[in-house]
Formats: structure tokens, sequence, C-alpha cells
């Protein structure tokens, strides 16, 4: 693929939210003139270009693919700018095509950042952004070639070289290690409900299985509920989100917190904050946002025992906590629930196989406290697979098994230091490969909503168009952060 050998080239893979609003902002702090793109020591600043590389619709990604209108954002649009230093940004948008400024549908999330990437793109100050409709497939590393060390060899069979690259990869579909065999191999299983056209597949007559009743379940079982059906939905816990308060609730500032004491002490250190935040404020979200600013550093401090605890015995509550829907997706939930079409509860599968009366169009479910449902389909909500070994995709595949990447210790995704460049395997050199959001669950914790993405894409901009800079395995501390 034809480039110039003097421009300063970096790609992005993946077109997705977060792959959006990292070229974004590469565009946006290159015309700013923020970073200084090669210093005295490495020769006069080198024209800079962009790849974008993804054969997907620009900003949609497995977020903000849907176009459903009661799929909503679980974020108010006032908190949800593109855009670090101009937080009004998406209301304005909204505003100009006459869009309400609360809790919108997610599918028009998408078409703001693909819309605003566009309009920023066009504009004659900013580096020359490529679209590349296709997929990474593996990366090659040149550490000892002082320019474009990178080769990034694409699904077509074509390669480009490039200085440095992020891996924008969004999230992977859920894990399948909880579903038996046998419901795996059935045609009644929905591995992953958001794939194109999965919800066609369920029958109009018969009743649904929600593995999982997190975010997904909310979106599948307000897709699916209908009179003459019954949508069942069991996780291990049956713990499902929280609303947002119908009013704005101002988080308090943070809390003073460390981890000295062991994770048993952190623990009863939150609870205590949190109640003292609802007698003193008057709701208890305002306990958990004040959390937000330190949730990462905490969870930093934990040692990997204590972390591997937090995730098993108290992330689902968290998170539950955390990542709230909107007040009117919890109104037509329990409006659901109350009216017979939903059913909520604690339940893992067991066992299934296919009823003999009807086969190949119900499967019969068994539930561990021997409960057994017959339903037509059976959709997978358990979340994003964040295990990287277990996740189908070429290229993450080619970086572990090359040492490019690896695993972090806890929690899922990759190793990253604290910029978000990937950790080598063993005594490999560092490539310079970076990463966001997702992917860096297990360093970060906190790190998949807009807000802390749009945070690192722009710290990673800011990064990386310093020629210099990217040119340095080590890394200086970032030179500012957003409370968020």
């Amino acid at each position: 693929m034809n480039r110039s050998g003097t421009a300063h080239d970096i790609a992005v893979v993946g077109a997705g939210a977060a792959g959006a609003l990292t070229a974004l902002r590469l565009l946006h702090n290159a015309a700013v003139g923020n970073p200084v793109v090669g210093n005295a020591a490495v020769g006069p600043p080198a024209p800079v270009r962009i790849w974008l590389i993804d054969p997907e619709t620009t900003g949609r990604g497995l977020a903000f693919g849907t176009d459903e209108p009661h799929h909503l954002l679980n974020v108010p649009a006032g908190r949800m700018s593109a855009h670090r230093d101009d937080p009004g940004h998406f209301v304005r948008w909204l505003g100009d095509r006459g869009g309400e400024h609360d809790f919108v549908p997610r599918g028009l999330f998408g078409r703001y950042l693909a819309e605003t990437l566009e309009a920023v793109s066009n504009r004659g100050d900013v580096p020359a952004l490529v679209r590349v409709p296709d997929r990474v497939v593996s990366i090659g590393h040149r550490p000892e070639s002082a320019a474009s060390p990178l080769s990034l060899r694409l699904r077509g069979g074509q390669s480009l070289d490039v200085d440095a690259a992020v891996l924008a990869l969004g999230n992977f579909a859920p894990g399948l290690a909880w579903a038996p065999p046998a419901l795996r191999d059935s045609e009644t299983f929905l591995a992953d409900p958001w794939a194109s056209g999965a919800l066609t597949k369920v029958p109009e007559d018969r009743d649904v299985l929600l593995v999982g009743t997190g975010l997904t379940m909310v979106d599948m079982a307000l897709s699916l509920q209908r009179p003459g059906r019954v949508v069942h939905a069991l996780s291990r816990h049956g713990l499902i989100p929280q609303p947002h308060a119908t009013t704005p609730v101002l988080a308090p500032a943070a809390p003073e917190l460390d981890t000295h004491a062991g994770l048993a002490a952190l623990r009863r250190a939150v609870l205590r904050h949190i109640a003292h935040c609802r007698r003193v404020h008057g709701d208890w979200r305002a306990g958990v946002d004040s959390l937000r600013p330190v949730t990462s550093a905490l969870w930093q401090q934990l040692s990997p025992a204590d972390q591997a605890r937090l995730l098993a015995q108290n992330l689902r509550l968290w998170e539950t906590h955390r990542h709230r829907i909107p007040p009117s997706s919890a109104k037509a939930l329990r409006t659901a629930v109350d009216t017979g079409l939903v059913s909520i509860g604690r339940g893992v599968v067991a066992n299934a196989k296919t009823a003999a009366d009807t086969p190949g169009d119900v499967v019969e479910v068994q539930l561990d406290n021997g409960r057994r449902l017959r339903v037509g389909a059976v959709l997978n909500c358990t979340g994003s697979e964040a295990d990287l070994t277990r996740i189908d995709d070429c290229l993450v595949t080619h970086l572990l098994d090359t040492g490019l990447g690896s695993p972090a210790p806890v929690g899922g995704g990759f190793d990253t230091t604290a910029r978000g460049r990937l950790r080598p395997a063993g005594d490999r050199a560092p490539a310079p490969l970076w990463t966001l959001g997702s992917l860096r669950r297990g360093n970060l914790l906190e790190t998949t909503a807009i807000p802390e993405i749009r945070c690192q894409a722009d710290d990673l901009a800011l990064l990386l168009l310093d020629r210099s800079a990217v040119r340095t395995p080590g890394e200086a501390a970032p030179a500012h952060r957003e409370g968020v």
C-alpha cells in the first residue's frame, strides 16, 4: 500500500467508538498544534497521516450499531461529548437536528461520531485521514528499523507500514464457557444477540431465555417482550442494573481511600462513604459517582489476589450500581415484569436438550435448582468476553502467539503501561502498539464508558503525534487527566 517514507504514519485499527474518538483527537490535536511532531534530535516535523482501518461503518461498533429506538445511551447526552475540551459538543449536535438532550438512542450517538469525524477530516488544517475498509490480521515488528517499524497485514493481502498503531478493537462477542455443549450445538442458541439479524431467528410464538441480567438483557427483553410470550432472564446473582435518578445528582468530591489495610477494609470504607452520601445528599448514586475518579487507582493498588477476589465477590454488585440504565428503560422493564411478559431471577444453566416431541424447534434448559424451561431461543447476554485466550479473533491470537502483547494478570484485556502501550511477553522489545477502552480492563477496571475512553483517546493522540515519544519505549506520565 503506497505511503510516503517521510510521513509520520499512525494507524488506528478499528473504527467503532474508540477508534473514531482516537482518529478524531489525532486530527484535532495535530491541527491546534498542541504536540510537537519531531524535535531537534530527530529533525523537522514530518507530515502526519492517519490510517483508520475497519470494514465496518465508522462510529458504530457493537455498542452503537443498533437502530432500535428503545436501545438508549446509559449516560446522559451532556456527558457524551467526543471532545474532553468541549463538553457541550454532543448536546449542540443534537440541538441542531432537533434532538432531545437526555438519554438518546445509541444509534444516534454512532451517527454523531461518524459525522463529527467526517466534518473534522474535511477541514483544510488537519492531517490526511485515509479510510481503509479492511481488517488487520497480523502485525510485524521491526525493532531495528528507525522508520516504519510496524507492518500491518490486511485480510485482503496488502500490507501497510506505519510508525505506530492503536488497537481500538472494542468489545468482543460474549463468552461461551458457561454454555453446555448440547446448548451450544443447538440451532436455538444465539451466541451473540448483537450479531446482524440475530433476533430474526427468535420464533414469534415461543418463550425465550436470556442468560445474563446486565445491560444487554435490558435491551433484549424490551425488544422481545410481547403478549403470548414470556422472556425469562436469569443469572448467577439475578441482579439487574439500577436506574439513573430522575433528576440529576451531583457527585461530591472523591473520598480519600487507600488499600493499605487490604480489600476487606476497603470494602467497609466504600460502604461507609456511600451510606454517608445517601444521608447527606439523599441518594446513594452520589456516593457511587464520587468514586469514579479514584476507582482505577484503587484497583491498581490492590494485590493480584485481592483483585481476583474483588472480581469474584463484588464486581457484579458494583456494576449494577455503577453502570445504570435510563429511568425510562427501568420503567418499561418494571412494567413488563409486573404484567408477566418478563421474568427475572437467579439461576445457572446446568444442561440442555432438544425436546423430543418438537425436534429442532424447542430446547429444554435445566437449571442448577432443578427447574426446567422450554423455550424457542436462548440468548447469550453474559457480556463481552474479556479473557483474550478465549477470543476468536485472528489479530488478538497473533499478538499473543508472537508475544507482541500479553494478557493482563487479572481482569482481562491486554497488559499495558500507564499510557496504554502493550507490554510484550518475556524479554521481547516493546512495539509501538497502544490500546484503549475495554482492552485495558485488567489494568484499569473502569475503562468501558465513553467519558473514560474519550480521555484515553486524547492522551494517546497527544503522545502519538510526538514522533520522539513514539520511538522511546519508556513513557512519561500523561500531561493531564480529566476527572469524570
